[in-house]
């Protein structure tokens, strides 16, 4: 394509936050930029003066800053970002403190609530004062089991506030995922809902609280958040205190921040767990707020009062990211629910109804709406809305086609990715420059990201290893339980010495773009030539009469077979002219490398609890291996479907 999809027009060029940012490095510095481009190599080749003037910019409340912005920056990983600064991401988030409106949040049609920034610290003040008082401190882990509602940001809030450390999962996990999860860090409090809704129905979590506290040994609290029910229709489990007893009980008043070193931990993340038991990742307070408030100011162009919402479970990373823009002062839109039910509406009347600005989501819900025929442009205003996001999975050519199409044509369209391992992103957007079809807008400033060849040699327009030669400051802090650091080196640094690699299968574009083929453990080798899952997904999913497909290789014969599985829309069959049509569509527009052996149709795709296909677990099914850790998916009976094919043994 020769000209992109959309461009910015001068006056929101000259608007963004990019542009003021460009300007105070020009004053602070005496280097000018007049686009996004020579300011990412400035902010890669001078990282300290590029975070130091990113500290500045997002006016970080802090105890102290230090002198220091890096030391043994040559060190990676092991390079320390502003050793001498001390301070408090709640405090941050909660600067704002007046009657607009901080948080909005609607459970699918059952509850909508709102809550103002100056309830939304006396909240956690009343909170805080719990923990305090129950002795929990810096270091000390508090866990969530809970949807993604206001008391749960409260929860975070209220943890970070004391110098404690926050972990989470979503309340769709099983008893045993919450343990293989929670069970490691030890959590001192446990703070669950009574219950939540999905698909109009209503779903009772107290059975389940009831047993992980029963595993939970470091348990000295455990609290009730009701949702479902009226307070005084819930009893609480044994041993168990109900959220609004605790808070009323408390007067509120000025929060006594616990201001604490620049890398002290503030969460705990979890790696999907889709091969074995999850690894805890913790990621530090400093790192994590300067990097979000980059990617939130910066790269998304959030400002003061807009209207910020993301597409999220409490048990992905996305939500610890939604919920930083409460440090540049936004108000944070809350969905919690199924996002096609009941018409798959919702999401485009939440954004019409609450004037969302921008909208996050899943590159599947795209789709997905895609497929359901949604024009979102004809029946809504979306008059707010200013950019979309997308992240998860690969956000594929025509999918692009249909936000513009279909959503909006004024629209800034950022596909990111990044993902839990950095709590944040390598790539995303820029919105001061084009969009194009098909392609991550940028690198984010301050990461050092390049495209390794399997000999560990930068390459540009072909395929290698996304990876990052440099340190950045939201790297995690550690692994929970891996004193001497071995696990944390063995994830990241073992294929290229020095070097983080991410595990993604990537195109460095000739727009300084990414494009991105797969996960790198995915990638599909017949015949030696290594293949995207992406790049299959991407021409098979244009059929109407498939809904998803899933593609994995098979050992066969001493090489690679491609075996594609597709799920195919109610009514629609999987025939003999369909799996024709679809071979020659990928022939035509890919390789012959990259045409199915086998095309099989399925009832079900195995995923991730945050919406990711399992193509790993689906490769060991099929070979006979035992999937690990079946709790790490949403929906672990798929697998059965892949075991013992008669269609794979020929």
């Amino acid at each position: 394509m020769s000209e992109p999809l959309w461009r910015p027009s001068e006056a929101r060029r000259r608007q963004a936050n990019l542009t003021a940012f460009m300007d105070q490095v020009a004053q602070r510095w005496g280097t000018r930029f007049e686009e996004y481009g020579t300011l990412y190599r400035w902010s890669i080749d001078e990282p300290e003066q590029f975070w130091l003037s990113m500290w500045e910019f997002a006016d970080i409340v802090a105890e102290t800053q230090g002198e220091r912005v890096m030391v043994d920056g040559d060190k990676m990983p092991g390079a320390c970002w502003f050793p001498d600064a001390k301070l408090n991401y709640a405090e941050n988030l909660l600067r704002r403190q007046d009657g607009a409106t901080a948080l909005v949040f609607w459970g699918e049609a059952a509850v909508r609530r709102r809550l103002s920034f100056v309830e939304l610290y006396d909240q956690t003040s009343r909170l805080s004062q719990v923990l305090r008082d129950r002795g929990v401190g810096p270091g000390d882990r508090v866990a969530g089991y809970l949807p993604n509602l206001p008391e749960t940001i409260i929860a975070m809030l209220a943890t970070a506030s004391v110098g404690a450390i926050w972990s989470s999962c979503s309340p769709d996990f099983g008893t045993q995922g919450v343990l293989d999860r929670f069970g490691q860090i030890e959590p001192k409090v446990l703070i669950g809902a009574d219950g939540y809704y999905y698909n109009g129905k209503t779903i009772d979590c107290l059975p389940r609280l009831v047993e992980i506290m029963a595993q939970l040994p470091s348990l000295q609290l455990a609290v009730v958040v009701p949702y479902t029910r009226e307070r005084a229709a819930i009893e609480a489990p044994a041993g168990a205190a109900h959220y609004a007893d605790l808070i009323d009980a408390q007067p509120g008043g000025e929060i006594a921040f616990a201001r604490l070193p620049f890398n002290h931990p503030l969460f705990i993340m979890f790696s999907s767990g889709t091969t074995g038991v999850p690894k805890c990742i913790v990621h530090g307070a400093g790192g994590t707020l300067i990097q979000h408030m980059k990617e939130h100011l910066l790269q998304s162009d959030i400002k003061r009062n807009d209207r910020v919402f993301y597409f999220t479970t409490c048990g992905w990373m996305m939500w610890n990211w939604l919920v930083s823009a409460l440090a540049s002062e936004a108000t944070l839109l809350l969905y919690d629910g199924a996002p096609f039910h009941p018409d798959g509406n919702v999401l485009f009347d939440l954004a019409d109804s609450e004037a969302m600005t921008l909208f996050g989501t899943a590159a599947k819900f795209i789709d997905a709406a895609n497929k359901a025929g949604l024009k979102p442009a004809e029946t809504h205003k979306l008059e707010s809305l200013r950019t979309m996001t997308s992240t998860g999975s690969p956000l594929v050519p025509e999918s692009f086609d249909y936000v513009y199409g279909s959503i909006k044509k004024d629209l800034h369209l950022a596909s990111i990715s990044g993902g839990t391992d950095i709590i944040s992103c390598f790539a995303l957007g820029d919105p001061t420059g084009p969009v194009w079809r098909g392609e991550l807008q940028a690198r984010g400033l301050g990461m050092r990201v390049e495209v390794f060849d399997d000999a560990g040699r930068p390459v540009r327009e072909e395929k290698g290893e996304l990876v990052c030669t440099a340190p950045f400051p939201s790297m995690p802090v550690s692994f929970w339980d891996d004193p001497d650091g071995r696990k944390y080196r063995a994830a990241y640094f073992e294929r290229f010495p020095g070097v983080w690699c991410h595990g993604d299968w990537v195109e460095l574009t000739s727009h300084d773009g990414l494009i991105i083929y797969g996960r790198s453990d995915a990638v599909l080798n017949p015949g030696g030539v290594r293949i995207g899952t992406a790049e299959i997904y991407r021409e098979v999913e244009q059929f109407d009469e498939i809904v998803e497909s899933i593609c994995v290789g098979q050992d066969w014969e001493g090489d690679t077979r491609v075996v594609l599985f597709v799920r195919v829309r109610e009514g629609a069959a999987l025939d003999v002219d369909l799996a024709n049509r679809i071979r020659k569509r990928i022939r035509q527009n890919c390789t012959p490398r990259h045409v199915p052996a086998k095309i099989i149709q399925i009832a079900d795709i195995p995923r991730t609890r945050s919406g990711k296909i399992t193509e790993l677990a689906v490769r060991d099914v099929i070979h006979g291996r035992n999937v690990k850790n079946k709790e790490a998916l949403a929906n672990p009976d798929a697998l059965e479907l892949y075991r013992d094919l008669p269609a794979l043994r020929d």
